[in-house]
């Protein structure tokens, strides 16, 4: 594209913006309408037409205040693993995921030949990006792509540049008519569709499995799951091989943590399978790490746990994938127990919890043991009200409180 087109294509794309800001009625941020202007220029020399540009961004005046205060709160790096998992991996994922893999199984099995990654293995991905669907049914979850793109590039310096590589990503898809901009939503970091893909992470990978002649994520399972498959497969899928490992350490395990040998070597350290058996394939390497420190369980991690993490870098969500696939596929849970702190709630007295909350009036979330913004109000509320320390925090002094 030549520098004088690309001068007059941009004020074109800049007063077609300005035009469509201008009319609109909602309570503009100057700043942002700025920011917006001056991105086009930038969109423009990717290829993205006046038209498109016009479009993603018509009536869109200000910053979504939600994404930034999502986007400090990510709960893979401020969540105790335990609660974590809690929250993720239960008997409601399971049987939700059972019931998933028997109504789609045609579906699970061609993308499990197709591409080499096991159905169980999706299905958890499935269930973690999107609560097998779920998510995408409750519009109040979810974020206009475009609009929590910008507002990341122009209000959060961390995510800036991040942004801005997706914001032009998710424009291409709308250009290539893909999506609609009335279906183009996501997650306040802009992953889409059923099993929550970037922009960038979309053009790389999506796959129209069923055959329509579109990639569409957000309304076709087939596609979907197959463009889960792919990402992985295309980044090292080991068909047929674990993720990895649960296991028992001796005294002298947490000098270990972090190194890489074999799993032979391991157990001939002492690092044995709580169920006592052996491992599948002795000369297989793995990572040990614990997640939880010295007093918690271990796990020896092969390549495909680092594969998952490609999907989301967090060895809490890798984790969390992986134990949910064993469950899916009819394997054992965990044996051991996380560290818990004194008084801390299980899974279903986390529930019951936000139960006896909601019949108090003080709680009107879902009842899911996650114990997020909502619930933490609510108990601050009560905690007022029965005369506790006002923490926010659930323990069992509060659940005994609410039983009484």
């Amino acid at each position: 594209m030549s520098s004088c087109f690309l001068r007059s294509y941009a004020f074109i794309s800049i007063m077609v913006l300005c035009t469509t800001l201008l009319s609109s009625t909602v309570a503009a941020d100057p700043g942002f309408r700025h920011w917006l202007t001056e991105f086009s220029v930038e969109a423009a020399s990717e290829g993205i037409k006046s038209q498109t540009y016009a479009q993603a961004f018509a009536g869109i005046e200000q910053p979504d205040p939600d994404v930034i205060r999502k986007a400090n709160f990510q709960p893979e790096f401020t969540t105790a693993i335990w609660d974590y998992l809690d929250t993720r991996v239960n008997d409601r994922s399971v049987q939700t995921g059972i019931a998933m893999a028997q109504k789609h199984a045609d579906t699970l099995a061609a993308v499990e030949q197709r591409f080499g990654v096991d159905r169980f293995l999706l299905l958890a991905i499935w269930s973690m990006e999107s609560a097998y669907g779920a998510v995408l049914e409750r519009p109040g979850l979810l974020h206009y792509v475009p609009q929590a793109l910008a507002t990341l590039a122009y209000a959060d310096q961390r995510r800036a540049r991040f942004a801005r590589t997706q914001l032009i990503a998710a424009l291409q898809i709308l250009q290539a008519g893909d999506i609609t901009t009335e279906q183009l939503h996501g997650s306040w970091a802009g992953a889409m569709g059923h099993t929550q893909f970037i922009p960038t992470s979309y053009l790389a990978y999506a796959v129209d499995m069923d055959g329509n002649g579109r990639r569409d994520i957000w309304n076709s399972i087939p596609d979907a799951l197959a463009t889960a498959a792919n990402l992985l497969a295309q980044n090292g899928w080991r068909s047929g091989q674990p993720w990895g490992y649960e296991a028992k350490a001796p005294a002298n395990g947490f000098q270990y943590n972090g190194e890489t040998k074999t799993l032979a070597q391991w157990q001939k350290l002492g690092f044995i399978r709580p169920d006592g058996r052996g491992y599948d394939d002795p000369e297989a390497r793995a990572e040990l790490k614990m997640l939880a420190g010295a007093e918690g369980p271990v796990f020896l991690l092969m390549r495909n746990f680092f594969v998952i993490k490609r999907y989301n870098n967090s060895d809490f969500y890798a984790l969390a994938v992986g134990l949910l696939a064993d469950r899916l596929a009819g394997k054992k849970g965990m044996v051991q127990n996380w560290p818990r702190p004194p008084g801390a709630l299980s899974i279903k007295e986390k529930r019951e919890l936000q139960e006896l909350l909601q019949r108090r009036g003080l709680y009107t979330g879902a009842i899911d043991g996650d114990l997020g913004t909502m619930s933490q109000e609510a108990v601050r509320a009560f905690q007022a009200q029965a005369g506790l320390p006002v923490t926010g925090m659930a323990t069992q002094k509060e659940l005994k409180a609410l039983r009484r």
